[in-house]
């Protein structure tokens, strides 16, 4: 009996380490740093042009495939600010250069406050035409880095893991943006590693929400996160080092402003990924399932004209330029929206992890609810990801009110704030996914 057990062992281990090293991989990445000076994303109180290059910034991509011969990439980018005017283009050109559907690819920004803008508009100014041949030649960059990751595909162990890293603060306690005592962080530090059969590691991924906003300078840089992605690299010469935005939408790291606060948080992520690599992670397998939808989310009773008339005189300069701006699409387009199509997509990894990407700057709350319905060790949360158009306030946030509640807005084209329900639609979308997923 003691014999026939051993042997049954034997079998489901070497079963499961061959349907490990099922996956193929392969990772790249291109140099995006802009050639010469642009206006930089993140902080308003910028007043000029960028003055040069503290580091590198990149766009990176992972291309995986399962056993059934389907390929899912993920692309991640050091910029703030992306939208789907941006991202759509990149899609649709994959889709067509590389058959990959909608929803196997996954596009996330990190949110660094020290990246160039990112549009494609008409310009106007010299100022708007760098901006938009700078955009231009992103798309152009970001489909070739998938091309690359994909034509670089060999056979890959997956596995998944966590660190911790006290990085995040909740910043709705600082005066600058609602001083509301206390507020949830999440400091997980969500790893997946992609390693060739003999266990040589190819590329890592690390997942943290919290805003790279340590540096307001106007020098080029990916931040606290660039800076952990050339930690990581420094450890592993041979592997390619990707940063995902989390649910920071109300985190960032205090103090700032300083170039070895940024370094310092770096080595801190830094460490989190070696701990997690180090430690037993847990190996994926597949096949690999994947959903993509938006979800109409709702804003509340978008002002008429009186009110925007009303505002617009008014004595608050922020509030009256917003008015100025919604009245221009009162009169183009006859109303304004009232709600705006969310970006939310799923990829689930066998039984072993359950990955979601949101668009918005989706705030903590979310991270925490999700992990604790679809489980807090197999659940990796991301917003930022396909369309950053504003904030995702939770009920609790929308209710206290605040910067990332509602005031935010007005520092956009939306008419919001965001109405009570949109917690809840956002999370029965992001349900239904799962469920479809899950089959």
């Amino acid at each position: 009996m003691k014999t026939l057990l051993c042997l049954l062992t034997l079998l489901v281990t070497g079963a499961s380490a061959q349907q490990a090293t099922a996956w193929k991989a392969g990772a790249a990445k291109i140099v995006i740093t802009p050639t010469e000076s642009i206006r930089m994303a993140g902080f308003a109180l910028r007043t000029h042009a960028s003055e040069g290059v503290r580091h590198d910034i990149y766009v990176k991509a992972l291309a995986l495939q399962d056993e059934t011969g389907k390929t899912c990439v993920l692309v991640t980018a050091d910029l703030a600010g992306v939208k789907r005017e941006i991202w759509d283009p990149i899609a649709a050109r994959c889709e067509k250069q590389f058959g990959l559907s909608r929803d196997r690819l996954v596009l996330n920004e990190s949110h660094s406050h020290s990246g160039p803008v990112v549009r494609n508009q008409p310009a106007g100014t010299a100022e708007e035409a760098t901006v938009r041949k700078y955009s231009l030649r992103f798309i152009d960059q970001a489909v070739e880095v998938v091309g690359k990751a994909i034509q670089r595909m060999t056979p890959a162990r997956l596995a998944f893991g966590q660190g911790l890293a006290g990085i995040a603060v909740n910043r709705r306690r600082s005066p600058i943006f609602a001083g509301i005592p206390g507020g949830p962080v999440d400091h997980d530090v969500s790893v997946l590693s992609v390693r060739d059969p003999s266990g040589n590691l190819l590329a890592v991924v690390a997942g943290y929400a919290c805003h790279p906003s340590v540096l307001m300078d106007y020098q080029i840089s990916g931040d606290w996160a660039g800076y952990a992605q050339e930690e990581i690299e420094k450890s592993h010469p041979d592997a390619v080092a990707l940063f995902m935005q989390g649910c920071g939408g109300d985190a960032f790291a205090f103090p700032r402003n300083a170039e070895v606060l940024a370094q310092n948080y770096g080595k801190v992520l830094a460490a989190a990924v070696e701990q997690a690599l180090d430690t037993t992670m847990s190996p994926l397998f597949g096949p690999i399932r994947t959903a993509f939808d938006h979800v109409d989310l709702p804003f509340r009773t978008p002002p008429d004209r009186t009110q925007l008339q009303k505002l617009k005189e008014g004595s608050d300069a922020i509030a009256s330029r917003h008015a100025e701006r919604l009245m221009r699409l009162l009169d183009r387009d006859g109303k304004l929206i009232d709600r705006y199509p969310e970006p939310v997509q799923v990829w689930r990894f066998g039984r072993g992890l359950t990955f979601i990407a949101l668009g918005g700057e989706v705030v903590v709350d979310y991270a925490r609810r999700l992990k604790g319905r679809y489980g807090w060790d197999s659940t990796w949360v991301s917003g930022y990801s396909n369309d950053t158009f504003g904030y995702i306030p939770s009920r609790r946030v929308l209710n206290e009110g605040g910067y990332e509640g509602g005031d935010s807005m007005m520092f956009t084209d939306l008419p919001g704030p965001f109405a009570a329900s949109v917690e809840d639609s956002l999370i029965e979308k992001i349900n239904d996914l799962v469920q479809q997923t899950s089959k």
